[in-house]
C-alpha cells in the first residue's frame, strides 16, 4: 500500500466519522467523489487505485478530472465545485500527515472553483400551488399520503431529505402545532404549522396509525419513502396538475421548488429575510437573499416609492472635438 491508501482510509474513519461526525449524506458524497477520482487516476496513470501515491494525484491530474466530470459525464459546474470541495477536504487532511508532499498539495488546494451563471429560482404561484395540491387522488391511500406530504412541504419548506426522514414522533398537533426535523449540518429545527396543515396531518395520522419511530410517509410496504420516490411522485402530480393549470408546463417541479415556494410566500407576507433564514434552516442569511432577487413584486414596490428621473432623451454629445475622437475609438 502506498502512502495514499492509509491516509484515505483514515480520512473517512478518523476525520469524517470520528472528528467531524459527518452525516451519512456527506460521507456518501465524499465517497463517490474519491471513487470517481481514483478510477480516473488509475486509467490515466496505469496504476491500480490501491497503488496510487499522492504525487501522482497532482494539480494537472485533478484539473483533468474536473474537466472529465463536465465534458465526459455531463456534470454541471455546481457538481464540479462540490467534487472539488471534497477533494480539497481530503488534501487538507493529507497535508497534516504528509508534509513531504506539501508542494503538490498546495497546488491542488489552489485550484479555484468554477464560476457559473446563476439562474433565477423557480417557485409556484398560488394558483399553481392549488392545482398541484388538488392533483393527488384522495380516493386512494397513496393519494391521501401524497396530499399531506405536498401540503407539509409547501408550508414548511422542508428539504427533500428532511421530508422523507420524518417520523410520526416529529409531528406535534397539540398546543403550538409544529414539525421537528434534523436538518442540514445535524441542526434540529422546529417549524410551526398552520391550521389547514394541522387538519390534513391529523386525518392522515389517524388513518396511518403506527408507532412513533415509524416513518410519517411510508411506502405501501411500510418502509421510508426514498428521495427518488418522492421526486417521482411529485413529477406525476405536477404533470396531472398541468392539465388544470397550463403554466406548470413551463416549470420543472422538484421538491426544492416547493421549498422556494414556501420562502416566497413568507416574503410576500412581509416576513423579514432573517426570519425566513431561520425558517428554512440556512446557515447564513446571505443565502436567503436569492429570494429577494427573484421577487419582482418587491422590486416593483421599491420602484414605486422612488422619485421619477427627470432625464432628457437624446444621445450624449461630447463638448470637445478631442473627446469626440476618443469616444469614436
Amino acid at each position: 500500500m502506498s502512502s495514499l491508501s492509509p491516509t484515505l482510509q483514515a480520512f473517512f474513519t478518523d476525520r469524517l466519522v470520528r472528528q467531524r461526525e459527518a452525516s451519512p449524506h456527506t460521507i456518501a458524497a465524499y465517497r463517490d467523489t474519491i471513487r470517481l477520482l481514483l478510477c480516473f487516476a488509475a486509467e490515466q496513470t496505469g496504476s491500480e487505485p490501491a497503488k496510487l501515491d499522492v504525487d501522482q494525484l497532482d494539480a494537472p491530474l485533478i484539473g483533468a478530472f474536473l474537466d472529465y466530470l463536465e465534458r465526459g459525464r455531463g456534470c454541471s459546474p455546481r457538481t464540479r465545485n462540490a467534487r472539488l470541495a471534497a477533494i480539497r477536504c481530503l488534501y487538507r487532511y493529507a497535508a497534516l500527515r504528509h508534509p513531504e508532499h506539501a508542494a503538490v498539495i498546495e497546488r491542488v488546494l489552489a485550484i479555484p472553483a468554477k464560476r457559473f451563471e446563476r439562474n433565477l429560482l423557480t417557485f409556484l404561484t398560488e394558483d399553481e400551488l392549488d392545482a398541484l395540491l388538488a392533483a393527488p387522488d384522495l380516493a386512494t391511500w397513496i393519494g391521501r399520503r401524497d396530499r399531506a406530504m405536498l401540503l407539509l412541504a409547501a408550508q414548511t419548506g422542508l428539504r427533500a431529505s428532511e421530508l422523507a426522514g420524518l417520523t410520526i414522533s416529529d409531528i406535534h398537533l397539540g398546543t403550538g402545532p409544529h414539525v421537528s426535523c434534523l436538518g442540514k449540518g445535524r441542526k434540529r429545527r422546529i417549524t410551526p404549522l398552520i391550521h389547514t396543515t394541522v387538519a390534513v396531518l391529523g386525518d392522515w395520522l389517524a388513518e396511518r396509525g403506527g408507532e412513533d419511530p415509524e416513518p410519517l410517509f411510508p411506502t405501501s410496504t411500510g418502509r421510508p419513502l426514498s428521495r427518488d420516490a418522492l421526486e417521482r411522485r411529485l413529477c406525476k402530480h405536477a404533470a396531472h396538475a398541468a392539465e388544470r393549470c397550463p403554466s406548470l408546463r413551463t416549470k420543472k417541479i422538484t421538491p426544492h421548488v416547493l421549498r422556494h415556494t414556501a420562502a416566497m410566500r413568507l416574503l410576500h407576507a412581509g416576513i423579514d429575510t432573517s426570519v425566513i433564514a431561520l425558517w428554512l434552516g440556512h446557515e447564513q442569511i446571505q443565502t436567503t437573499q436569492i429570494y429577494l432577487h427573484a421577487d419582482l413584486a418587491t422590486k416593483e414596490k421599491a420602484l414605486s416609492r422612488t422619485t421619477p428621473l427627470n432625464g432628457k432623451p437624446g444621445r450624449y454629445q461630447p463638448p470637445d472635438t478631442l473627446l469626440a475622437f476618443l469616444e469614436a475609438l
